[in-house]
């Protein structure tokens, strides 16, 4: 599935150039600390994200997997990198290590500080479909390789 805007497009194709493209790839932003998270991508400190396994269920939308390669955008809808889904798993919130909060890369890293702000993002996420947060919410959990930044990004 290709899901991208024209920026992201040429992006891509110039990346792979004459070389064969996987098939799988979307772009998309980290929400609203877009270029935070973008940045923290490209200085290889941030090789991990999650997101709630229902709203993949309300958006219709499939899980990820190890072929998906995805373009990041910065706030302004431009592509700055290009990862690689290295792992996926599905982990109950309150299961999640402290060792995958760190790699989500975020505040000070500890898992007190993850779990505050996921927790926070979800309640609210979760309400607007009408959904209450549980300390067992299942998440789509996934890591991923830094494969290319894009030169002269703006974040």
């Amino acid at each position: 599935m290709i899901i991208m805007n024209q920026a992201a497009r040429l992006y891509w194709d110039e990346y792979w150039q004459e070389n064969e493209q996987p098939s799988t790839v979307s772009a998309w932003a980290f929400g609203a600390q877009a270029d935070e998270l973008a940045q923290l991508v490209i200085d290889g400190v941030k090789t991990a994200t999650c997101s709630a396994y229902i709203l993949y269920e309300i958006e219709n939308e499939p899980l990820p997997t190890t072929d998906d390669y995805s373009i990041i955008l910065n706030s302004a809808d431009e592509p700055v990198a290009i990862i690689k889904t290295e792992e996926v798993t599905l982990t109950p919130m309150n299961e999640v290590t402290a060792e995958f909060a760190r790699a989500e890369g975020e505040g000070d890293r500890s898992y007190q500080y993850w779990k505050d702000e996921h927790e926070k993002f979800f309640k609210t996420a979760l309400k607007e479909f009408g959904y209450e947060f549980s300390e067992d919410l299942l998440l789509v959990c996934e890591r991923f390789s830094l494969v290319d930044v894009k030169r002269q990004n703006k974040l």
